[in-house]
């Protein structure tokens, strides 16, 4: 019997015209993985996570969530099904207190854990107060709850360490490693610090220029001459 993946892609394609920003990427992720996604500038890591998201136009190939064809569905419809999906830049609304913006978000998922999800980000002590009023880091975590409400069974979080420093990469990294295991959640996860990736990744797939390079355990990828060509010799060597 063939193996129900958490999350599978197949041959997944973005054009603009003739160019191919994405051209035939595939991959699969069993559930409660933390896979990293890596690559250098224009490699075409946040344009998988749009397509695989349901973002855009001029889309190509398959999409499935445990086992069940996502493809027709929108990119709201996609997040009601289990497919949530975080941003490079705060998705926040700086003039909502923190548990006014976490509700919405429940209310959006069509279901409220959003107490849950609170207390598991360490927010319970901030709910009350303006998202502005909060310091970065923790308007980081606000950002990473709006995508944890409602259960999801996949994530997809597009550089959640953004402008966060080593220490707070580094615990932000733990704090989510901790909840895949104990939630059950299946990770995607694109960073450009490699002490993120490297740390809690148990397998890393590599883009360059629109195409898979390879993909495989850390030590793996780290020995691996092309992805240190293209990549590794520039940012984590």
């Amino acid at each position: 019997m063939a193996e129900t993946w958490s999350l599978e892609a197949r041959g997944l394609t973005k054009r603009y015209g003739g160019f191919f920003a994405l051209n035939g990427v595939s991959i699969t992720l069993k559930r409660g993985e933390i896979r990293g996604l890596i690559g250098s500038n224009g490699a075409g890591k946040s344009t998988f996570m749009d397509v695989l998201s349901g973002r855009g136009s001029n889309l190509g190939g398959e999409v499935f969530l445990e086992g069940q064809n996502i493809t027709p569905l929108s990119e709201r419809a996609r997040r009601r099904a289990g497919l949530a999906r975080s941003f490079q830049k705060t998705n926040i609304f700086p003039e909502l207190t923190v548990r006014q913006q976490v509700e919405l978000a429940a209310r959006a998922a069509e279901e409220d854990n959003s107490e849950d999800v609170l207390r598991e980000l360490h927010l319970l002590q901030y709910a009350d107060r303006k998202a502005a009023d909060i310091s970065y880091g923790d308007q980081r975590r606000v950002d990473l709850a709006l995508a944890l409400v409602g259960h999801p069974k996949v994530l997809l979080l597009d550089e959640p360490a953004a402008g966060l420093t080593m220490g707070e990469s580094l615990a932000l990294a733990h704090l989510l490693r901790d909840l895949a295991e104990r939630w059950d959640l299946t990770v995607l996860l694109v960073e450009h610090d490699m002490e993120v990736i490297f740390s809690i990744c148990s397998h890393i797939t590599v883009l360059h220029l629109g195409q898979l390079l390879t993909e495989g355990t850390p030590g793996e990828v780290r020995a691996n001459p092309e992805v240190v060509r293209a990549y590794l010799g520039s940012a984590a060597a």
